[in-house]
């Protein structure tokens, strides 16, 4: 999860602020011939319609037949050499043979369908590889090794080994996962972590590859080969649960392989039967094409695409990019639900929300406030933003600083009106033996118990109060969680890189009692996988670059869209582009509702195209009435599949559950 300072990372070399730019995204060439196909087809549709004469709409769709054709027709090919047939081929042969006894239009609808669809499967493998290669920018190209005699070498990033120490200066990028040795820093971990703030990183702490560094130098041991980065081990999952074949796929190439070689042995046996008991071969191809035509699978596709794209085009106008109908057809078989905190539950930015003045300090909320955010104007330090945002919130005016000074891990230092004012960490503040350092440190205590930050101020080196920060939820967290529980029977999972104490308070205020804190990215993915393996489909919610391993592993992934990171944005299955939590029951309700219509469809398509075959192989189906009963079930079921488009449809959805 991205803090609230960087929303996208600096440059990779480590060298400056500038951020690195996202890998353009290539577009397949299978998207390319699609698009071609589909503007021929209708272009010619509309001269068909419009009673232009046949040498103005037949080339047309020739060369939608082309475009559109080639690339299934050749694949399809292939796997005959490998005596194996699909689909692909078979909607070929199909609409040929379509246009042999005139059904041009028919055949060309085929070769659309099958191209368009076939384009939406190469876009999407383009995209996670694309995205996987942004998160390798998050690596630093170079590093600054240190040898013993203290001597300074820029290395490539790729060429450190265990053992070296490497120089991380102030704004850089940690280069290789490792221990500091020497100095004290602030480490924004979000990439890694998903911690929503920097962390204080001394002698003896572990830092990770592709993390910023803060205002302090830090020399680090490296402990792992750039392979072995949490890093690296984050793009691996990601491109190892990618390409990994849901079994509805599965399942799905077994059944083409039947259908296939069912269809072809049927067809021939219409065409050539009649002709060992002397029919005539015309009328045989004719019955034949027939069979083919009716036999096609146009209505079974029309009968799942409809409701689903109608529930993925209602849901994108309510917030929500669902970036396939298979991921709509997904959402609805959701069974169990795991939830990022920072940046998902909780608006990941800090705020203000206790302000303690010591007893007998004599100083007011608003003073010490006052005092806080002025000391703070000038630091960098997302506490530090919230301070002097609360402050400006409540009106305050802040005095002129003097001798500003800021020590990394520590807090920052100056004088305010005349008065020596210190903010910072409690630890590195507070003085053992002072009554009031007492006081103050029960404070600190019960503000950390309770999941907040506590920052310390001193007033000419006594402790004048403490201040309580927070990442708050957002207002429909406890909302969304009661509907995520009734739609799937269980309460969701909170899975988090942040620490237990910040962890179970939020995930008490909204219903969750299943909290899982500290977790590194790998631990977030083994735990979705142990949820798969025990038979839950689960549906992972989250921000971050962190999250994006689990999103991929999980049955369904959704990012929050508005801080979301751009490997977390590509990875998932969908987006909420307005961080409406709300809107994730109602898009899982709304898929439901899709499922069952596709039900409906399958049914009323399968008895339509049965009574044809039937009727075609038993009788003597004329032809027209077998376009007619065709086309007639594909607009039926097509229809039924439109009424999700409805406003209604949306409401009843996102209808609080009973």
């Amino acid at each position: 999860m991205p803090s609230a300072v960087l929303k996208r990372p600096p440059r990779a070399s480590g060298a400056g602020p500038e951020a690195p730019r996202r890998p353009r995204l290539r577009v397949p060439a299978e998207a390319r011939w699609a698009a071609g196909a589909t503007l021929a087809f209708l272009l010619a549709l509309l001269l068909d319609l419009t009673g232009v004469p046949a040498w103005g709409w037949v080339p047309l769709y020739a060369v939608a037949y082309v475009t559109g054709g080639w690339e299934p027709a050749w694949s399809g090919l292939r796997a005959l050499r490998e005596k194996t047939l699909d689909v692909d081929l078979l909607m070929i042969v199909a609409a040929l043979g379509a246009a042999a006894i005139g059904q041009v239009r028919d055949g060309a609808l085929l070769i659309v369908i099958f191209a368009v669809s076939g384009a939406l499967e190469a876009l999407a493998t383009a995209r996670t590889r694309d995205s996987v290669r942004g998160l390798l920018a998050l690596a630093p190209d170079t590093a600054t090794r240190v040898a013993d005699d203290g001597s300074e070498t820029t290395v490539a990033a790729a060429d450190l080994v265990v053992g070296d120490t490497v120089l991380v200066r102030p704004g850089e990028r940690v280069g290789a996962d490792g221990r500091v040795l020497a100095g004290i820093s602030e480490i924004d971990q979000a990439t890694i972590t998903g911690e929503p703030l920097p962390v204080t990183r001394e002698p003896g702490d572990e830092v990770f590859a592709g993390t910023l560094n803060g205002t302090g130098a830090l020399r680090i041991k490296v402990e792992r080969d750039a392979g072995a980065s949490v890093l690296a081990r984050i793009v691996a999952m990601v491109a190892e649960a990618s390409e990994t074949k849901a079994p509805t796929q599965l399942f799905i190439e077994k059944v083409e392989q039947r259908y296939s070689v069912g269809m072809v042995a049927v067809t021939v046996a219409v065409f050539v039967l009649p002709l060992l008991f002397g029919g005539d071969p015309a009328r045989a191809l004719l019955r034949a094409m027939t069979f083919m035509i009716v036999a096609s699978p146009c209505a079974v596709v029309l009968a799942t695409m409809p409701p689903l794209l109608s529930a993925l085009a209602n849901a994108g106008r309510h917030g929500v990019l669902v970036k396939s109908a298979v991921v709509m057809e997904r959402l609805g078989q959701v069974d169990a639900v795991a939830l990022d905190k920072t940046g998902t539950l909780t608006a990941g930015t800090p705020q203000v929300t206790a302000i303690r003045p010591l007893t007998g300090s004599g100083v007011t909320e608003e003073t010490l406030l006052t005092w806080a955010a002025a000391a703070e104007h000038a630091g960098e330090h997302p506490l530090a933003r919230a301070v002097v945002a609360a402050a400006r919130a409540r009106g305050l005016v802040l005095p002129a600083v003097e001798e500003f000074t800021a020590s990394p891990g520590t807090g920052v230092r100056a004088t305010v009106g005349g008065t020596r004012i210190a903010v910072g960490a409690p630890a590195r503040l507070l003085t053992a033996g002072d009554p009031a350092g007492a006081e103050a440190g029960a404070l600190v205590a019960a503000l950390e118990e309770a999941g907040h930050t506590a920052v310390l101020v001193l007033r000419d080196g006594a402790p004048a109060g403490v201040l309580g920060l927070a990442d708050r939820l957002r207002p429909d967290a406890a909302a969304t969680v009661s509907g995520l529980r009734a739609l799937t029977g269980r309460t969701p999972m909170l899975l988090t890189g942040d620490n237990p104490r910040a962890a179970a308070p939020l995930a008490a205020a909204v219903g969750i009692t299943d909290v899982r804190a500290g977790l590194l990215p790998e631990d977030k993915v083994g735990i979705v996988r142990a949820q798969e393996a025990a038979g839950r489909r689960v549906l992972m919610v989250g921000d971050g670059v962190n999250d994006a391993p689990a999103l991929a592993a999980a049955h369904t992934g959704i990012a929050m869209g508005r801080a979301g990171s751009d490997l977390a944005l590509e990875t998932a299955d969908a987006v909420v582009v307005r961080d409406e939590l709300a809107a994730l029951p109602a898009v899982i309700a709304l898929s439901r509702t899709a499922r069952r219509l596709v039900v409906q469809n399958l049914v009323l398509a399968s008895v339509c195209l049965s009574g044809l075959v039937l009727w075609d192989l038993l009788g003597d189906l004329p032809l027209p009435l077998g376009v007619l009963g065709h086309e007639g079930s594909t607009v039926l079921v097509g229809l039924n599949g439109l009424r999700l488009l409805r406003e209604a449809a949306w409401r009843r959805a996102a209808r609080p559950a009973p």
